[in-house]
């Protein structure tokens, strides 16, 4: 990786929670995103409907500050959803979270 892309994913690791479980995101109906995290496109997604979660959760993982991340993902669900999730997203991100959360090498890896 060069610098500058280092660089721009350098707060990715900052960001994240100490613990999984501190993500108590909803596990059910309806997130509305704020402009901040989804400026374009969709901001309403339903939670049961897998595509639509997965897309939520990208959003999230990709753009979301520490308290977007913990008010927004759910663990249980972002480890069930690990193993699609994971290929949606860029590496630096999906590495930050594998390294911190070897939870979710184990989901993939099932």
């Amino acid at each position: 990786m060069d610098h500058a892309a280092a660089s721009r994913w350098a707060h990715v690791a900052e960001r994240l929670p100490a613990h999984l479980e501190e993500l108590s995101g909803p596990a059910t109906g309806v997130v509305e995103l704020p402009l901040h995290l989804a400026w374009s496109g969709l901001r309403r997604f339903e939670v049961s409907d897998e595509k639509l979660l997965l897309g939520l959760y990208r959003i999230v993982l990709t753009n979301g500050l520490h308290d977007d991340l913990i008010g927004y993902l759910n663990a249980d669900l972002l480890v069930r959803h690990w193993p699609r999730l994971r290929i949606a997203l860029g590496k630096p991100v999906r590495t930050c979270w594998e390294q911190r959360f070897p939870e979710l090498v184990a989901a993939a890896a099932a």
